[in-house]
């Protein structure tokens, strides 16, 4: 039950590298089993967000379970998000509707989930308002110790560039779609330049990467699953990944990243399949 290895942030906090994505997890009975599993297979990171409707079926299952496995509330990354439709003016109403639910004395990431606003079309000239109140308002908390570090997901590179120029504290990570059909060559030199965190989700493509002919003989070759495979390879490049399941020997196998090598050839070859594919949303057209 040994945890997986971290990450430093720029806060001077460590978050790990491997985290348990929550999204599509329904109800306290799916939430507690796949947590279960998870902490029984080392995972010390916990992904949700205000539109998953799970934060407070996170809050209780971690409650019973920490204990059980002789863990604090200080062994465990939690991660959630302000949801598009409480984005400028309802900002800290959501984030503390977020730290109500999850209940857990604060919350070690939080994000802005998305660079719109519900509710408002992608072009509309008050989205850069929005966003820039939102992150005002997550400072304002960041400040009072209740969010210990804060950042973005789904920003573009000019969402970024727009972000550093008027923020007071710097995000701490952005949490984009990232496989290796999607480099994000620019986002990622941004983030480097500002020394913010790159994290991935939907590592393995909405699980259409998992049949690729490249990652199957690559996964052939070194024996193990394609989703280990996919997962390896962005924490071999130092990005942290979140894949999310909630089949207890498909968590368990998703952690097992860590005790093999991706050979420098087998990493170049999966490079090579980008090709700019999104599987998920497109954040590209929002003012």
């Amino acid at each position: 039950m040994s945890s997986t290895p971290p990450v430093l942030l720029n806060t001077g906090v460590q978050m790990p590298l491997l985290g348990l994505g929550t999204y599509k997890l329904v109800g306290s009975e799916e939430v507690y089993q796949a947590v279960d599993a998870a902490l029984v297979a080392g995972y010390r990171s916990f992904d949700t967000a205000a539109v998953y409707r799970n934060e407070a079926d996170l809050s209780r299952a971690l409650k019973e379970l920490l204990p059980k496995y002789g863990l604090t509330r200080e062994d465990v990354f939690i991660t959630s998000k302000l949801g598009p439709k409480d984005q400028g003016e309802k900002a800290m109403e959501g984030a503390l509707c977020s730290l109500s639910q999850l209940d857990l004395g604060y919350i070690d990431l939080y994000l802005i989930h998305w660079p719109g606003t519900q509710g408002l079309d992608v072009a509309d000239k008050r989205n850069p308002g929005n966003r820039a109140q939102s992150w005002a308002t997550l400072e304002e908390l960041h400040a009072q110790g209740k969010l210990k570090a804060i950042g973005v997901s789904n920003y573009t590179p000019a969402h970024m560039k727009e972000l550093m120029q008027s923020c007071k504290v710097l995000p701490a990570v952005l949490q984009v779609e990232f496989h290796p059909k999607l480099f994000q060559t620019e986002l990622r030199k941004v983030c480097e330049e500002y020394g913010v965190c790159f994290q991935a989700y939907s590592s393995l493509g909405k699980g259409e990467l998992i049949t690729d002919p490249v990652v199957l003989e690559v996964a052939k070759n070194c024996k193990r699953t394609p989703g280990q495979v996919l997962l390896r390879w962005a924490v071999q490049q130092g990005v942290p990944v979140l894949p999310k399941s909630s089949n207890p020997e498909r968590i368990k196998d998703n952690s097992r990243i860590f005790d093999f090598t991706l050979s420098d050839m087998d990493m170049d070859r999966l490079s090579a399949l980008d090709c700019g594919q999104k599987y998920c949303w497109d954040s590209s057209q929002v003012a």
